[in-house]
């Protein structure tokens, strides 16, 4: 059975990936189609995006990279209730990394999940326990950490 064609690009996206994280041994994983569109020519379960988790120091460089696209501005909506923010580029070359033909220009999506130590208690298998409200993070949290560890301006809406 032959390939629809589209499966080759987006694999080329992992090498863009694969650059921008440098030689760090972090791996793409890949994400499949979760239903057909035969206008795009996409199958389900076809690999057609990846993605790369991503802690510590690294994390903070690659997010202060991608900010520094956004001019530091985020807007109010990128913050959800329980502490996360994200925020996307639409162009991969803003990031410094060259332009390679064969694999085009691809837009990329930055996700921000801000937990305290001891989240994973409420989580784990074995010795599982209720965790107290004031462990979560939440939104007016999310934003002034965002606001003093990068300077950022949080605005309502766009200008």
């Amino acid at each position: 059975m032959g390939s629809s064609g589209i499966n080759a690009e987006y694999m080329g996206s992992s090498g863009i990936n694969a650059e921008y994280m440098g030689s760090s041994g972090i791996n793409a994983e890949y994400m499949g189609a979760r239903y057909t569109v035969r206008t795009f020519g996409i199958r389900r379960n076809e690999k057609i995006s990846c993605y790369v988790t991503i802690r510590g120091p690294k994390a903070e460089e690659i997010l202060d990279r991608g900010l520094k696209v956004k001019e530091y501005e985020l807007l109010n909506r990128n913050f959800s209730a329980a502490g996360c923010f994200g925020f996307g580029i639409n162009e991969h070359i803003d990031l410094g990394i060259k332009y390679d033909p064969t694999t085009g220009i691809y837009g990329m999506d930055f996700f921000v999940v801000l937990k305290r130590p001891g989240e994973r208690v409420h989580r784990r298998k074995r010795c599982r326990a209720k965790v107290g409200n004031a462990q979560t993070i939440g939104k007016e949290e999310a934003i002034k950490w965002f606001q003093t560890k990068f300077e950022g301006i949080v605005a309502d809406k766009k200008l």
